[in-house]
Protein backbone atom coordinates (compact mmCIF):
# COMPACT_ATOMS: atom_id res chain seq x y z
CA UNK A 1 0.00 0.00 0.00
CA UNK A 2 1.42 3.37 -0.99
CA UNK A 3 0.29 6.84 -1.94
CA UNK A 4 1.01 10.56 -1.61
CA UNK A 5 2.09 11.77 1.82
CA UNK A 6 2.66 15.33 2.99
CA UNK A 7 5.08 15.83 5.88
CA UNK A 8 4.56 19.23 7.44
CA UNK A 9 7.83 20.13 9.13
CA UNK A 10 11.39 19.75 7.87
CA UNK A 11 13.17 19.24 11.17
CA UNK A 12 15.22 16.16 11.96
CA UNK A 13 12.33 13.86 12.92
CA UNK A 14 10.04 15.01 10.11
CA UNK A 15 12.84 14.42 7.62
CA UNK A 16 13.80 11.05 9.10
CA UNK A 17 10.18 9.85 9.02
CA UNK A 18 9.97 11.03 5.42
CA UNK A 19 12.78 8.59 4.64
CA UNK A 20 10.78 5.79 6.32
CA UNK A 21 7.71 6.67 4.27
CA UNK A 22 9.67 6.87 1.02
CA UNK A 23 11.37 3.53 1.72
CA UNK A 24 7.89 2.07 2.30
CA UNK A 25 6.89 3.08 -1.23
CA UNK A 26 5.18 6.44 -0.73
CA UNK A 27 5.71 9.66 -2.67
CA UNK A 28 6.59 12.23 -0.03
CA UNK A 29 6.47 16.01 -0.12
CA UNK A 30 7.98 17.87 2.83
CA UNK A 31 6.71 21.33 3.74
CA UNK A 32 9.53 23.47 5.11
CA UNK A 33 8.88 26.66 7.06
CA UNK A 34 12.02 28.22 5.55
CA UNK A 35 12.17 28.33 1.78
CA UNK A 36 15.93 27.82 1.71
CA UNK A 37 15.53 24.46 3.47
CA UNK A 38 13.07 23.30 0.81
CA UNK A 39 15.39 24.49 -1.94
CA UNK A 40 18.33 22.68 -0.37
CA UNK A 41 16.40 19.41 -0.16
CA UNK A 42 15.34 19.64 -3.81
CA UNK A 43 18.77 20.67 -5.12
CA UNK A 44 21.01 18.38 -3.05
CA UNK A 45 18.71 15.59 -1.79
CA UNK A 46 19.94 16.39 1.72
CA UNK A 47 18.56 18.39 4.63
CA UNK A 48 21.86 19.96 5.57
CA UNK A 49 20.42 22.01 8.45
CA UNK A 50 18.96 19.08 10.38
CA UNK A 51 20.32 15.78 9.01
CA UNK A 52 23.59 16.62 7.35
CA UNK A 53 25.33 13.78 5.56
CA UNK A 54 22.14 11.75 4.99
CA UNK A 55 21.10 11.29 1.36
CA UNK A 56 17.34 11.49 0.87
CA UNK A 57 15.45 9.16 -1.50
CA UNK A 58 14.55 10.63 -4.90
CA UNK A 59 10.85 10.12 -4.09
CA UNK A 60 11.13 12.93 -1.49
CA UNK A 61 10.64 16.51 -2.63
CA UNK A 62 10.14 19.70 -0.64
CA UNK A 63 8.22 22.95 -0.88
CA UNK A 64 7.59 26.12 1.09
CA UNK A 65 3.93 26.11 -0.07
CA UNK A 66 1.60 24.09 2.20
CA UNK A 67 -1.08 23.83 -0.50
CA UNK A 68 1.37 22.27 -2.91
CA UNK A 69 2.64 19.88 -0.25
CA UNK A 70 -0.84 18.65 0.67
CA UNK A 71 -2.40 18.44 -2.78
CA UNK A 72 -3.55 14.86 -3.36
CA UNK A 73 -2.17 13.63 -0.02
CA UNK A 74 -4.36 11.09 1.77
CA UNK A 75 -1.90 11.05 4.69
CA UNK A 76 -0.66 14.27 6.31
CA UNK A 77 2.12 13.99 8.87
CA UNK A 78 2.51 16.83 11.37
CA UNK A 79 6.08 17.34 12.55
CA UNK A 80 6.18 20.93 13.79
CA UNK A 81 7.17 21.86 17.37
CA UNK A 82 4.29 20.99 19.70
CA UNK A 83 3.90 24.49 21.12
CA UNK A 84 3.52 26.00 17.64
CA UNK A 85 0.96 23.46 16.39
CA UNK A 86 -2.12 25.55 17.17
CA UNK A 87 -0.69 28.55 15.32
CA UNK A 88 0.29 26.45 12.30
CA UNK A 89 -2.89 24.45 11.85
CA UNK A 90 -5.02 27.27 10.35
CA UNK A 91 -2.45 27.47 7.53
CA UNK A 92 -2.78 23.74 6.86
CA UNK A 93 -6.44 22.79 7.42
CA UNK A 94 -7.90 24.55 4.32
CA UNK A 95 -5.75 22.38 2.05
CA UNK A 96 -6.62 18.99 3.60
CA UNK A 97 -8.09 16.43 1.25
CA UNK A 98 -11.60 15.43 2.47
CA UNK A 99 -10.63 11.99 3.75
CA UNK A 100 -7.00 12.62 4.64
CA UNK A 101 -5.73 11.16 7.92
CA UNK A 102 -3.52 13.38 10.08
CA UNK A 103 -0.58 11.74 11.83
CA UNK A 104 1.14 13.48 14.74
CA UNK A 105 4.86 12.96 15.33
CA UNK A 106 4.84 15.58 18.11
CA UNK A 107 5.54 14.71 21.73
CA UNK A 108 4.31 17.48 23.97
CA UNK A 109 1.44 18.86 26.02
CA UNK A 110 0.13 22.29 25.04
CA UNK A 111 0.94 25.12 27.42
CA UNK A 112 -2.11 26.80 28.92
CA UNK A 113 -4.65 24.18 27.87
CA UNK A 114 -2.98 20.92 28.92
CA UNK A 115 -4.21 19.36 25.67
CA UNK A 116 -2.43 16.55 23.87
CA UNK A 117 -1.49 17.13 20.25
CA UNK A 118 -4.27 14.91 18.91
CA UNK A 119 -6.77 16.99 20.89
CA UNK A 120 -5.41 20.23 19.44
CA UNK A 121 -5.66 18.79 15.92
CA UNK A 122 -9.25 17.67 16.49
CA UNK A 123 -10.26 20.99 18.05
CA UNK A 124 -8.69 23.36 15.53
CA UNK A 125 -9.35 21.23 12.47
CA UNK A 126 -12.82 20.02 13.41
CA UNK A 127 -11.61 16.51 12.67
CA UNK A 128 -12.98 13.32 14.24
CA UNK A 129 -10.77 10.90 16.17
CA UNK A 130 -10.99 8.32 13.36
CA UNK A 131 -8.85 10.66 11.23
CA UNK A 132 -6.20 11.53 13.83
CA UNK A 133 -3.30 9.19 14.59
CA UNK A 134 0.01 9.37 16.42
CA UNK A 135 3.40 7.70 15.98
CA UNK A 136 5.48 7.16 19.10
CA UNK A 137 8.39 4.96 20.09
CA UNK A 138 12.19 4.78 20.50
CA UNK A 139 12.91 6.70 17.31
CA UNK A 140 16.01 8.88 17.50
CA UNK A 141 15.96 10.74 14.21
CA UNK A 142 19.53 10.27 13.00
CA UNK A 143 19.45 6.51 13.65
CA UNK A 144 16.14 6.23 11.78
CA UNK A 145 17.58 8.27 8.91
CA UNK A 146 20.60 5.92 8.77
CA UNK A 147 18.08 3.07 8.44
CA UNK A 148 19.16 1.34 11.63
CA UNK A 149 16.48 -1.22 12.62
CA UNK A 150 13.78 0.29 14.84
CA UNK A 151 10.17 -0.20 15.89
CA UNK A 152 7.38 2.16 16.87
CA UNK A 153 3.64 2.36 17.56
CA UNK A 154 0.98 3.79 15.24
CA UNK A 155 -2.12 4.58 17.28
CA UNK A 156 -5.59 5.70 16.23
CA UNK A 157 -8.99 5.38 17.90
CA UNK A 158 -10.13 3.60 14.73
CA UNK A 159 -8.24 0.31 14.62
CA UNK A 160 -8.72 -0.10 10.88
CA UNK A 161 -7.08 3.28 10.28
CA UNK A 162 -4.21 2.39 12.61
CA UNK A 163 -3.59 -0.83 10.67
CA UNK A 164 -3.77 0.98 7.33
CA UNK A 165 -1.23 3.56 8.47
CA UNK A 166 0.93 0.81 9.93
CA UNK A 167 1.22 -0.71 6.46
CA UNK A 168 2.02 2.68 4.93
CA UNK A 169 5.13 3.15 7.08
CA UNK A 170 6.44 -0.42 7.27
CA UNK A 171 9.82 -0.17 5.59
CA UNK A 172 12.77 -2.60 5.45
CA UNK A 173 14.28 -0.97 8.56
CA UNK A 174 11.18 0.31 10.39
CA UNK A 175 8.66 -2.02 12.05
CA UNK A 176 5.43 -0.34 13.26
CA UNK A 177 2.92 -1.88 15.67
CA UNK A 178 -0.73 -0.77 15.74
CA UNK A 179 -2.68 0.43 18.77
CA UNK A 180 -5.94 2.15 19.66
CA UNK A 181 -4.48 3.76 22.82
CA UNK A 182 -3.77 7.26 21.53
CA UNK A 183 -3.86 8.66 25.08
CA UNK A 184 -1.22 6.26 26.42
CA UNK A 185 1.08 6.79 23.43
CA UNK A 186 0.90 10.57 23.68
CA UNK A 187 1.42 10.71 27.44
CA UNK A 188 4.35 8.32 27.23
CA UNK A 189 5.91 10.37 24.45
CA UNK A 190 5.51 13.69 26.22
CA UNK A 191 6.49 12.58 29.72
CA UNK A 192 9.67 10.77 28.65
CA UNK A 193 11.11 14.09 27.45
CA UNK A 194 10.78 15.51 30.95
CA UNK A 195 12.38 12.41 32.48
CA UNK A 196 15.21 12.65 29.93
CA UNK A 197 15.86 16.23 31.00
CA UNK A 198 16.13 15.02 34.58
CA UNK A 199 18.47 12.18 33.64
CA UNK A 200 20.60 14.58 31.60
CA UNK A 201 20.91 16.89 34.58
CA UNK A 202 22.14 13.99 36.71
CA UNK A 203 24.73 13.10 34.06
CA UNK A 204 25.82 16.71 33.84
CA UNK A 205 26.31 16.77 37.60
CA UNK A 206 28.64 13.78 37.27
CA UNK A 207 26.40 11.01 38.57
CA UNK A 208 26.54 7.50 37.13
CA UNK A 209 24.38 4.58 36.12
CA UNK A 210 22.75 3.89 39.48
CA UNK A 211 21.36 7.41 39.57
CA UNK A 212 20.19 7.44 35.98
CA UNK A 213 18.59 3.98 36.25
CA UNK A 214 16.75 5.09 39.37
CA UNK A 215 15.44 8.21 37.67
CA UNK A 216 14.35 6.29 34.57
CA UNK A 217 12.48 3.74 36.68
CA UNK A 218 10.76 6.30 38.86
CA UNK A 219 9.98 8.36 35.77
CA UNK A 220 8.21 5.37 34.25
CA UNK A 221 6.23 4.88 37.47
CA UNK A 222 5.25 8.55 37.46
CA UNK A 223 4.17 8.40 33.83
CA UNK A 224 2.15 5.24 34.38
CA UNK A 225 0.35 6.70 37.42
CA UNK A 226 -0.82 9.68 35.40
CA UNK A 227 -1.68 7.68 32.28
CA UNK A 228 -3.75 5.16 34.22
CA UNK A 229 -5.57 7.89 36.12
CA UNK A 230 -6.50 9.47 32.79
CA UNK A 231 -7.71 6.17 31.33
CA UNK A 232 -4.78 4.83 29.28
CA UNK A 233 -3.93 1.16 28.98
CA UNK A 234 -1.06 0.48 31.44
CA UNK A 235 0.45 -2.03 29.01
CA UNK A 236 1.07 0.83 26.56
CA UNK A 237 3.50 2.32 29.07
CA UNK A 238 5.37 -1.00 29.25
CA UNK A 239 5.74 -1.08 25.45
CA UNK A 240 7.53 0.84 22.72
CA UNK A 241 5.66 4.12 23.23
CA UNK A 242 6.39 4.00 26.96
CA UNK A 243 9.43 2.13 28.24
CA UNK A 244 11.04 1.85 24.81
CA UNK A 245 10.91 5.56 24.08
CA UNK A 246 11.91 6.40 27.66
CA UNK A 247 15.05 4.24 27.56
CA UNK A 248 16.19 5.56 24.18
CA UNK A 249 15.61 9.20 25.04
CA UNK A 250 17.22 8.99 28.48
CA UNK A 251 20.22 6.92 27.39
CA UNK A 252 21.38 8.39 24.09
CA UNK A 253 23.59 11.43 23.50
CA UNK A 254 21.54 11.87 20.29
CA UNK A 255 18.54 12.84 22.45
CA UNK A 256 17.94 16.59 22.44
CA UNK A 257 16.21 16.44 25.81
CA UNK A 258 18.92 14.47 27.56
CA UNK A 259 21.58 16.75 26.03
CA UNK A 260 19.64 19.85 27.12
CA UNK A 261 19.48 18.48 30.68
CA UNK A 262 23.16 17.57 30.66
CA UNK A 263 24.09 21.12 29.74
CA UNK A 264 21.91 22.42 32.58
CA UNK A 265 23.67 20.04 34.95
CA UNK A 266 27.03 21.43 33.84
CA UNK A 267 25.94 24.96 34.72
CA UNK A 268 24.57 26.49 31.53
CA UNK A 269 21.35 28.48 31.71
CA UNK A 270 18.19 27.74 29.75
CA UNK A 271 18.68 30.98 27.83
CA UNK A 272 22.25 30.08 26.85
CA UNK A 273 21.17 26.66 25.57
CA UNK A 274 18.26 28.08 23.56
CA UNK A 275 20.57 30.66 22.00
CA UNK A 276 23.07 28.04 20.82
CA UNK A 277 20.81 25.57 19.00
CA UNK A 278 18.06 25.50 16.37
CA UNK A 279 16.68 22.21 17.70
CA UNK A 280 13.75 22.16 20.14
CA UNK A 281 13.90 20.18 23.39
CA UNK A 282 10.20 19.47 23.83
CA UNK A 283 10.58 18.56 27.51
CA UNK A 284 11.80 22.04 28.38
CA UNK A 285 8.76 23.52 26.64
CA UNK A 286 6.19 21.06 28.01
CA UNK A 287 7.33 20.39 31.58
CA UNK A 288 5.11 23.06 33.13
CA UNK A 289 2.01 21.86 31.26
CA UNK A 290 2.71 18.22 32.18
CA UNK A 291 3.11 19.27 35.81
CA UNK A 292 -0.23 21.11 35.63
CA UNK A 293 -1.97 18.08 34.10
CA UNK A 294 -0.59 15.82 36.85
CA UNK A 295 -1.66 18.24 39.58
CA UNK A 296 -5.14 18.51 38.08
CA UNK A 297 -5.37 14.72 38.05
CA UNK A 298 -4.22 14.52 41.68
CA UNK A 299 -1.05 12.58 40.81
CA UNK A 300 2.21 12.90 42.73
CA UNK A 301 4.72 13.91 40.03
CA UNK A 302 8.04 14.90 41.67
CA UNK A 303 10.11 14.61 38.48
CA UNK A 304 7.79 16.86 36.48
CA UNK A 305 7.58 19.30 39.40
CA UNK A 306 11.31 19.54 39.99
CA UNK A 307 12.28 19.69 36.31
CA UNK A 308 9.78 22.51 35.83
CA UNK A 309 11.32 24.36 38.78
CA UNK A 310 14.82 23.99 37.33
CA UNK A 311 13.80 25.12 33.83
CA UNK A 312 11.95 28.10 35.34
CA UNK A 313 15.00 29.05 37.42
CA UNK A 314 13.39 28.38 40.79
CA UNK A 315 15.75 25.54 41.63
CA UNK A 316 19.32 24.52 40.78
CA UNK A 317 20.10 21.07 39.40
CA UNK A 318 22.03 20.21 42.58
CA UNK A 319 19.11 21.22 44.76
CA UNK A 320 16.81 19.10 42.61
CA UNK A 321 18.86 15.96 43.24
CA UNK A 322 19.04 16.66 46.98
CA UNK A 323 15.26 17.01 47.15
CA UNK A 324 14.71 13.69 45.41
CA UNK A 325 16.75 11.88 48.05
CA UNK A 326 15.17 13.83 50.92
CA UNK A 327 11.59 12.93 49.95
CA UNK A 328 9.63 10.84 52.47
CA UNK A 329 10.18 7.12 52.01
CA UNK A 330 7.29 4.86 50.95
CA UNK A 331 6.50 1.46 49.46
CA UNK A 332 7.73 1.13 45.87
CA UNK A 333 4.36 0.05 44.51
CA UNK A 334 2.33 2.41 46.65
Amino acid sequence: MSGKVAVLGAGSWGTAFSIVLADAGNDVTIWARREEVATGINDTHENADYLSGIELPRTISATHDPQRAMEGADMVVLAVPSQSLRDNLPDFVPYLEPDAVLVSLMKGIELGTGKRMSEVIAEVGGIGPERVAVVSGPNLAREIARREPAASVVACADEDVAVRLQRRCHSPAFRPYSSVDVLGCELGGAYKNVVALCVGMAVGLGFGDNTTASLITRGLAETARLAMRMGANPLTLMGLAGLGDLVATCSSPLSRNRTFGERLGKGETVEEIYASTRQVAEGAKSCSSIRAVAEQAGIDAPIAQHVDDVVAGRLSTGEMMERFIARDTKAELG
